[in-house]
């Protein structure tokens, strides 16, 4: 198998999909998606695949905010999968922040030249795994995976394209919260993530390993904790100034 080439500097080639969202079926087209509007895409083997499912889509929705931030109108996934398919893989991966587009028949893949044989796997024909950069219609940038075999992951990941966009494109802080169901002062803190638009992880500890976790985890014997970044940031009382210092941009 041939690694397809690239498609900088060209057009978008013409396409319509049909897709799915919130049960209903919708449409759109190229120039609905890319005209006058810089576009992030990502193109994967499969929905449900391992890498596709852990790694590359989990990212791109992750980073898509900082993608925002930096110009990007829209981050797109596209794989050459029937709209139920992805309808239901977008569900499982809450990943909101992508426009999940299914390229079902494989048309716009094949025009861009990234339509491949995985007959080996009983996948048909499917995307070779890249992503892109396109602004007004036009492909500016590509990074494709390498020419080798299995499903390789090399380059086509969000942080490579979001440092093309911006070198020094700043990532979003990984927030996670220890929580436990009923306690007020969870509930509290939880609010002044949401009413800060501060994305973060819910962990809600079951009481059977509660004490537990909260001593190997945060060496602590009560919730919240936050961390950031790794960093154990403490308690409500320092969830609160976290967010005042957050946003006085101290």
């Amino acid at each position: 198998m041939t690694r397809p080439g690239s498609r900088e500097g060209q057009p978008v080639p013409k396409a319509t999909f049909r897709y799915r969202e919130n049960g209903e079926w919708k449409e759109t087209d190229t120039d609905k998606l890319f005209k006058g509007r810089t576009v992030a895409v990502f193109s994967l083997p499969g929905a449900f695949t391992p890498t596709c499912s852990s790694t590359h889509l989990p990212r791109f929705n992750e980073l898509a905010p900082a993608f925002r931030e930096n110009g990007v109108d829209q981050v797109v996934c596209i794989a050459v999968n029937d709209p139920f398919v992805m309808e239901e893989w977008a569900k499982s991966q809450e990943c909101g922040n992508v426009f999940m587009l299914p390229d079902g028949n494989g048309v716009f893949t094949e025009k861009m030249g990234m339509l491949v044989d995985k007959s080996d796997l009983n996948f048909g024909k499917r995307s070779w795994r890249y992503s892109m950069l396109v602004r007004d219609g036009i492909v500016e940038k590509m990074f494709i995976e390498p020419d080798k075999p299995g499903d390789p992951f090399e380059v086509s990941d969000a942080d490579t394209l979001l440092h093309y966009v911006n070198k020094d494109a700043k990532e979003p802080d990984q927030v996670a919260m220890l929580t436990r169901e009923g306690c007020p002062y969870c509930a509290k803190a939880k609010q002044l993530l949401n009413d800060a638009g501060i994305a973060f992880a819910d962990i809600d500890l079951p009481h059977s390993m509660r004490t537990r976790a909260l001593g190997a985890i945060a060496k602590a014997t009560t919730v919240p904790q936050l961390f950031v970044n790794g960093q154990l940031i403490g308690g409500s009382d320092a969830v609160q100034a976290w967010v005042n210092e957050r946003e006085s941009g101290a």
